[in-house]
C-alpha cells in the first residue's frame, strides 16, 4: 500500500485490516487443507477429522478441539487435539451422556451453536469431574448435522475465561459441517464394507451349502456326508465345535453320528449317554420343531447331554432340529467355549444345513432299506432258480423218453402202426415238444433275469442263419399258402455273435409270423447293414397289433390281441427274445398297423468278439463200440433205439465206475455220458478219462438234463447235448467225431418228423 493510502486510514484500522487479511488467508489455507483431506476421506476418514479439529483449534485460537459422535444415549470421542491422555482415558471410561448437563448434549438436543463463557459459573453444567481434569473455562460447541440428523458435535475450549467472537462461531459452524461430511463418508464406506463383508459371507455360505449339497447327492455313505455338514456348520456359524445326531424312533432317543472339533473322549462319552427326546434340550427342540439355544450353561438346569458338554468346558449351545416334514430325523448341535447368544442369521443358516442333513439321512435310510430288499430279492431269486433247476431235472428225463420213443415208434422201427396209432403218437410227440418248449423258455428267462445266461460267441454266416430260420418254418408256411421271401444285404457276410441265440430269436419271430398271418399271406425277412449294426426284420401282412397291445406282448405270458385268433404258445417267446437281444448288445422293436400287418425287428452289433473253436477230430471209424453211461433205464433204452441199425455196438453202463472199466477195456469209438448219476458223477468220469493217457483220446459226448455246456467243454467234452435229445442230434454228434459213418438215418420215413412250432 502506498504512503498516501496509509495516511488516509488510521493505524488501528490498518492493523485490523491486516489481521482480517491474515485470518482470511489462514482460513482459506485451512479450508483448502480440509477439502484436500476430504478427497481421500474414503481411504483414511480419521485423518480428515484430525485435520478438521487441528484447523478449528488453530483458527479459533483455543487450547483444545474435539469431535464427539453419538452412539445411543452417549457420546464417543472420535478425534481430538490438545487433550491430555488422562482426559482421553477418563472420557472413554466415563462417557458423556446426551443430556443438558454438558454443552455437547445441549447443542445436539437444541440443534444450534452454543457457548458457556465460564463453566464454573454455569449452574446447569453437571460434569465438574471432566472440567477438573481438562481445566477448561470457556466452552463452545456446534452440532454436526447430516441430512437433518444430528450425528455428533464439534467442541472447542479455552482454559481462560475468553468467550469466542462471531468470527470464531462462523468458523466453528463451517468446520462442523465439514466434519459431518466426513462422518457421512465414513458411514457410506462402513456400510459398503459391511455390505461387501456380508456378500462375501453369503458367498462362502452358498459355497458351503453347494459343497454339502454335492456331497449329499453324490455319496450314500452317511457318516462321510454328515461329517462334511457339521464341519461346515461349525466353521460358518463361528462356533468352536459341534455334533450331528440321528433320531432312533424305536428308542425315542438321539444317537451322535458325527462330531467336529471334539476330542475322542468327548465323542465316546456322547455316544455312551442317552439323549432322550422328552427330557433334553435337543429333544424339546425337535418336538417343538424350532431351534433352541442356551447362551450360558451356568444359568440353566442341565440335562445329561448339556451336563456332559459343561463338564468338558463348553459354555453356550445351539440345537437345530433336523426334520422331514413333521418327521424327526435328527438334530444338529453347535457349541462355543464362551458364553453369548446366537444371531438370527446364524440360526437361519444352520436351519438350511439341517435341511441338508435331513436329506442325507433320508437318502441313507432309503439306501439301507434298498440294500435289505435287494438282499431279500436275491435270496428269493436264488430259491426260484433252484426250484426251476430242480423242476427242469425232474421233467427233462421223462420228456426225453416221451419224445424219443414217440419218434422211434413213428419211424416204424418196431413195426407198422395203424392210422389212429400214428395220429395219437404224433399228438404225444407234439405235446411233449410243446411242454419242452415251455420248460426251455421258462429256464432261459430265469437265467437271463438272474444274470446267469452264458453266451457262446462265434463267427458265422448271416445268410446261413437266415436260411436256417426260413427252412424251419417253410413246411408249415406252405400248408397255409404263405409266401416266404429272404433278402440279405450283400455287404453283410459274417457276424460275431452267439449263433444259437440269434437263430432262436429269428425262429421265434418267424414262427409267430406264420402263426398269425392269414392263409395266402406274405412274410418277408430282411437283413441289412445299419451303420455298425446288423438290422433284421420279419414283416407279415396279417391283422396287425392294436396300439394298446404293442408293449404288452413283450411281457411274460402275454400274446396280445391279433384279430380273433388266440393261438397256442408259451407267451414267453417275445419276452425272452427281447432279453436275449439285449444281452447280445442290440435292441428289439415293433411296428404295426391294424389291418396292414406287423414288423418285428432287432439289431446286433457287427463288431462282436470272435471265438475260434478248436477242431475236433478222431479217426475211429473202424471201432464199432459206443459206450452209453446213464443210470436211467429209459434213457439207455432210448439211446440204444436211436443207434439201432447204424453199424455200431452199444454197450451200457449204469454208473460211473462201470463206465470207466468199459472204456479202459473196449477203447470205444465214442462215449455218451450222463452227468447226474449216483456215486461217481459224469464230471468225475470225464475228468478221469482226460487225465488217463490210455483213455484221453476217446471222444466223450455229454447228454444231460444239466445245461452247463461251458463247464463240460472246459473239462474236455467233445460235444454237449441237453436232454431231451432227438435221434438226429445224437447221430449228428457221433458222426462229427467219426464214430458213425455218414449216411441217411434208418427208418421208414428217412428222418424223424419236424415241428416248426418247436421254437416257440
Amino acid at each position: 500500500m502506498s504512503e498516501r493510502g496509509r495516511s488516509s486510514i488510521s493505524e488501528e484500522d490498518f492493523e485490523r485490516l491486516q489481521r482480517d487479511y491474515t485470518d482470511a488467508t489462514e482460513q482459506f489455507a485451512a479450508t483448502n487443507e480440509v477439502l484436500t483431506a476430504l478427497g481421500r476421506s474414503s481411504s483414511d476418514p480419521d485423518a480428515v477429522l484430525d485435520t478438521v479439529v487441528e484447523s478449528a483449534r488453530r483458527l479459533c485460537r483455543c487450547e483444545a478441539a474435539q469431535v464427539y459422535l453419538i452412539e445411543g444415549d452417549y457420546f464417543v470421542l472420535s478425534s481430538s487435539v490438545g487433550l491430555s491422555d488422562e482426559f482421553v482415558d477418563y472420557v472413554e471410561t466415563h462417557p458423556l451422556q446426551r443430556d443438558r448437563r454438558t454443552l455437547i448434549g445441549r447443542v445436539t438436543l437444541d440443534r444450534e451453536v452454543q457457548q458457556i463463557a465460564d463453566v464454573l459459573s454455569d449452574p446447569q453444567y453437571g460434569r465438574q469431574d471432566v472440567q477438573q481434569i481438562g481445566g477448561f473455562r470457556t466452552l463452545i460447541s456446534a452440532p454436526m448435522l447430516l441430512d437433518g440428523e444430528v450425528v455428533g458435535a464439534l467442541s472447542l475450549w479455552r482454559t481462560e475465561v475468553a468467550p469466542f467472537d462471531e468470527r470464531a462461531i462462523a468458523l466453528l459452524e463451517a468446520f462442523a459441517a465439514q466434519a459431518a461430511v466426513v462422518v457421512r463418508n465414513v458411514h457410506l464406506v462402513r456400510a459398503l464394507e459391511a455390505r461387501g463383508a456380508e456378500l462375501a459371507r453369503r458367498i462362502e455360505q452358498l459355497e458351503a451349502l453347494s459343497e454339502v449339497g454335492a456331497a449329499v447327492s453324490s455319496s450314500l455313505v452317511l457318516d462321510e456326508v454328515l461329517s462334511n455338514i457339521i464341519m461346515n456348520a461349525v466353521r460358518f456359524a463361528g462356533c468352536d465345535g459341534g455334533s450331528i445326531m440321528e433320531y432312533l424312533p424305536e428308542d425315542r432317543s438321539f444317537s451322535v453320528r458325527s462330531a467336529y472339533a471334539s476330542s475322542a473322549e468327548l465323542l465316546r462319552k456322547l455316544r455312551g449317554i442317552r439323549i432322550d427326546v422328552e427330557t433334553t434340550l435337543v429333544g424339546r427342540a425337535a418336538l417343538e420343531g424350532h431351534p433352541m439355544s442356551v447362551a450360558d450353561l451356568d444359568t440353566v438346569e442341565l440335562d445329561p447331554h448339556l451336563q456332559l458338554l459343561h463338564d468338558d468346558g463348553w459354555r453356550s449351545v445351539l440345537t437345530v432340529p433336523v426334520l422331514r416334514g413333521t418327521q424327526i430325523i435328527g438334530a444338529l448341535v453347535v457349541r462355543r467355549k464362551r458364553t453369548g447368544g446366537f444371531s438370527d442369521e446364524t440360526i437361519e443358516f444352520l436351519e438350511t444345513f439341517a435341511s441338508q442333513s435331513a436329506l442325507a439321512v433320508w437318502n441313507a435310510r432309503l439306501f439301507r432299506e434298498l440294500e435289505t430288499k435287494t438282499a431279500e430279492l436275491e435270496v428269493v431269486s436264488q430259491h426260484k432258480s433252484e426250484f426251476l433247476a430242480s423242476m427242469s431235472h425232474e421233467l427233462r428225463t421223462p420228456l426225453n423218453a416221451v419224445i424219443g420213443f414217440s419218434e422211434v415208434l413213428l419211424e416204424r422201427m418196431f413195426g407198422e402202426l395203424n392210422d389212429r396209432q400214428d395220429e395219437y403218437l404224433r399228438d404225444i410227440l407234439s405235446s411233449g415238444r410243446h411242454l419242452l418248449n415251455l420248460l426251455n423258455d421258462i429256464l432261459d428267462l430265469s437265467k437271463v433275469e438272474a444274470g446267469r445266461m452264458e453266451l457262446a460267441p462265434s463267427t458265422f454266416s448271416v445268410s446261413s442263419a437266415m436260411e436256417y430260420g426260413i427252412s424251419m418254418v417253410r413246411e408249415r408256411a406252405a400248408m397255409h399258402g404263405l409266401t416266404l421271401t429272404l433278402e440279405v444285404d450283400p455287404t453283410v457276410d459274417v457276424i460275431d455273435s452267439d449263433e444259437l441265440r440269434v437263430k432262436q430269436v429269428l425262429l421265434n419271430l418267424l414262427s409267430n409270423a406264420v402263426k398269425f398271418t392269414p392263409d395266402g399271406g406274405r412274410i418277408a425277412v430282411v437283413a441289412r447293414r445299419d451303420g455298425d449294426e446288423l438290422a433284421v426284420t420279419v414283416t407279415d401282412d396279417g391283422d396287425g397289433i392294436p396300439a394298446e397291445d404293442r408293449e404288452r406282448i413283450f411281457e411274460s405270458f402275454q400274446q396280445g390281441g391279433r384279430g380273433t385268433q388266440r393261438e397256442e404258445g408259451t407267451g414267453l417267446g417275445l419276452t425272452l427274445c427281447r432279453r436275449i437281444v439285449s444281452l447280445l448288445g442290440g435292441r428289439m422293436w415293433l411296428e404295426s398297423e391294424v389291418g396292414r400287418g406287423s414288423t418285428f425287428g432287432f439289431t446286433l452289433p457287427l463288431d462282436g468278439p470272435v471265438v475260434e473253436s478248436a477242431p475236433q477230430s478222431a479217426d475211429h471209424a473202424n471201432l464199432p463200440v459206443v459206450v452209453v453211461i446213464d443210470d436211467d433205464r429209459a434213457s439207455l433204452d432210448l439211446m440204444t433205439a436211436y443207434l439201432d441199425g447204424l453199424g455200431v455196438q452199444v454197450v451200457h453202463a449204469r454208473d460211473g465206475e462201470e463206465g470207466l472199466e468199459l472204456i479202459r477195456a473196449l477203447g470205444p469209438a465214442a462215449v455218451v455220458l450222463d452227468i447226474r448219476m449216483p456215486g461217481l458223477d459224469g464230471w468225475q468220469v470225464l475228468t478221469r478219462v482226460r487225465e488217463d493217457r490210455a483213455m484221453s483220446a476217446v471222444p466223450v459226448i455229454i447228454v444231460s438234463i444239466l445245461d452247463e455246456r461251458s463247464r463240460g467243454m472246459t473239462l474236455g467234452a467233445t460235444d454237449y447235448l441237453v436232454k431231451p435229445v432227438g435221434r438226429e442230434e445224437l447221430v449228428g454228434a457221433l458222426r462229427r467225431v467219426g464214430a458213425v459213418h455218414s449216411g441217411s438215418l434208418p427208418g421208414r420215413n428217412g428222418r424223424p418228423p419236424q415241428d416248426p412250432e418247436e421254437a416257440g
